[in-house]
């Protein structure tokens, strides 16, 4: 089998699945991009089997710590694996979760979303993407589906040279579609939405904020459509209101809304204006915007975006307020993103007791020796009384 040799102080040696072009001593063996090869360390000694694409920035991601080859049995074998954790996960519901999350469950570029008899499944490795046919056939075997949409629509894509692309691969298209989430009804478009429609990573935080909402004024911005808003509605908020600068969110935010019999006051707006500019006070504010960063270079920038959208977003919180604030990007580390808040605190002269910490929900397992597999994290304070 081809393969390469690794460097040493890789970062393989230190539990990642990883290996950077910067990070190889050696090639043999002819390898081709999409093949599956043979890792060895600078001793000559065994590492395991990895998927290689020459062209990514990450030429190597291990699939296993012995010899292995991509066929059924293996797809089979990983995605039952999958099934399990999930099926384990008391909090997390089987019908509708992320049943398969990369390397987290050792299937590097295997995304596979549920939403009931209905799978959306994304590709974003080249050996993966060379074999989704057989992806999907083990999807079949093991989860009868009645659909199967593969929706390889991520920036990821560009890195490992693969074409995006949204496509029925199995069944027949559902068309929107209604799924029940703590409560709340959402309606989702697998195929011919701008997006599923419904955060999974999110439900447990809906769930947590919504405790907090009976009786309160809330502001949910950048909400997508209406997950925040929703569950703070249904649980009895004074009022609620949404903003979102995407047209097709705050349409689906009215559209779910309706579905609910609750009322939300949902505004086209571009939020850093919206925050800006608003002269209300509200008792609780959500901040749950997409990624302001998909790499190191443009971190520094991004924390200035989440240290404004936290500054404006104090400067409107009621007294006792609650302000519950997310970041999905993996460079912005909890560390970084908590120092953030704080120090828009003390530009805001006020003072945030922190009362919750959020994470991503089970059904996204969390890999230590991976970080990259953590991604999204959260925070909920109190403003505290003036001192």
């Amino acid at each position: 089998m081809a393969g390469i040799i690794v460097k040493p102080r890789a970062r393989i040696f230190h539990g990642h699945d990883w290996v950077y072009a910067s990070e190889i001593q050696k090639t043999f063996g002819n390898p081709e991009p999409g093949d599956v090869i043979s890792l060895k360390d600078f001793r000559d000694r065994p590492l395991g089997t990895a998927i290689y694409n020459p062209d990514s920035q990450i030429v190597a991601r291990r699939i296993s710590r012995r010899k292995q080859k991509l066929e059924i049995e293996f797809f089979e074998r990983r995605i039952q694996q999958a099934i399990d954790v999930r099926e384990r996960a008391e909090s997390v519901d089987i019908n509708l979760c992320r049943m398969v999350w990369s390397e987290s469950d050792a299937l590097p570029g295997v995304i596979l979303d549920r939403y009931g008899d209905h799978f959306v499944l994304q590709t974003l490795t080249l050996a993966m993407h060379q074999r989704k046919d057989i992806i999907i056939e083990a999807i079949i075997k093991l989860l009868e589906p009645k659909t199967i949409i593969l929706r390889n629509d991520s920036p990821m894509l560009k890195a490992e040279g693969i074409e995006p692309e949204i496509t029925l691969v199995h069944g027949e298209n559902p068309g929107p579609f209604t799924v029940e989430a703590n409560g709340v009804i959402f309606e989702v478009d697998l195929l011919d939405g701008q997006k599923t429609g419904l955060y999974l990573d999110q439900l447990e935080a809906h769930a947590a904020i919504a405790n907090m909402a009976k009786g309160k004024r809330v502001l949910d911005v950048f909400c997508n459509q209406g997950g925040f808003a929703l569950a703070c509605a249904k649980a009895g908020a004074e009022s609620v209101t949404a903003v979102d600068s995407s047209e097709s969110a705050i349409a689906a935010t009215l559209r779910n809304a309706e579905l609910n019999g609750v009322e939300i006051n949902a505004i086209k707006h571009n939020a850093f204006d919206f925050l800006k500019h608003c002269e209300d006070e509200y008792d609780l504010i959500i901040l749950d915007p997409p990624s302001f960063t998909r790499n190191k270079k443009t971190l520094k920038d991004a924390m200035r975006g989440y240290k404004e959208i936290h500054l404006r977003g104090l400067k409107i919180l009621a007294r006792n307020g609650i302000l519950s604030t997310f970041c999905c990007s993996h460079h912005a580390t909890r560390e970084l993103f908590l120092e953030n808040v704080v120090s828009a605190s003390v530009d805001a002269k006020c003072t945030l007791r922190l009362i919750q910490n959020h994470s991503q929900r089970l059904d996204h397992p969390i890999l230590p020796g991976i970080p990259e597999t953590e991604y999204l994290k959260g925070f909920t304070f109190e403003l505290a009384p003036s001192r």
